[in-house]
């Protein structure tokens, strides 16, 4: 495994913190830091070359990101990855959401669908954009947009919560170029089907999307 003292390479784009975070994102990713492994802040500015405030805001960053966890007498941690919840969530996720969608999506209207139109382009901006804080939040907001005239309010309640779990996995598949593509491309197939009143196929094509980002995920955590 490397060590900080290892990883001196000089900081060329954008603000220090964006560099550090790119560079710790990708160590985290590639396994150089592998989970539960701690970023001490001294010992980073150090091989950075930078003072303590550009390091504690990349880890601030990758904290949002979910890649990390600030804990009290210790700093940053990097964060656990378990197969066992992204199939358990993924799971639970493929079974509820067609079923909000099928109830959802024959009320739509025109501003429903202008609606989800917008959370695309904002996705494809962020996408474009390398926001990777954002990816999440609108994957999220888009799903939940899908279902907003669903009347299974407690199914609902679930899938919020799935959602927030399974963001930082989320995330993470979206980590590279390929996979957001893919998701630009599914997104905006969701929203025609939709238009067209497509409810069935819809659905099925929700369930597929769903079950390929769960397989692509554990591809690249190395569990598929």
């Amino acid at each position: 495994m490397k060590t900080e003292a290892g990883m001196k390479v000089p900081l060329k784009h954008r603000t220090l913190s964006a560099a550090i975070v790119d560079q710790l994102r990708q160590s985290i990713l590639d396994g150089t830091y592998p989970a539960g492994s701690q970023l001490r802040q001294d010992a980073l500015g150090e091989a950075y070359g930078v003072s303590r405030i550009p390091v504690r805001e990349a880890l601030f960053q990758l904290e949002a990101e979910g890649l990390v966890r600030i804990v009290p007498q210790k700093g940053a941690i990097v964060s656990e990855l378990s197969l066992d919840e992204i199939n358990d969530v993924f799971d639970l996720r493929r079974i509820m959401e067609p079923r909000l969608l099928a109830r959802s999506a024959p009320r739509f209207t025109e501003k429903d669908l202008a609606g989800l139109d917008d959370i695309q382009k904002r996705f494809e901006k962020a996408i474009k954009a390398g926001n990777v804080s954002e990816w999440g939040q609108l994957n999220a907001e888009f799903h939940m947009a899908l279902y907003v005239h669903a009347p299974q309010p407690r199914t609902k309640a679930i899938v919020v919560a799935l959602l927030q779990t399974s963001d930082r996995y989320t995330r993470l598949q979206l980590s590279n170029t390929k996979a957001m593509g893919i998701a630009e491309k599914e997104h905006a197939h969701l929203i025609a089907l939709c238009r067209a009143q497509k409810i069935d196929e819809a659905c099925r094509f929700l369930e597929q999307h769903i079950e390929a980002v769960r397989t692509d995920l554990l591809q690249v955590l190395g569990g598929g």
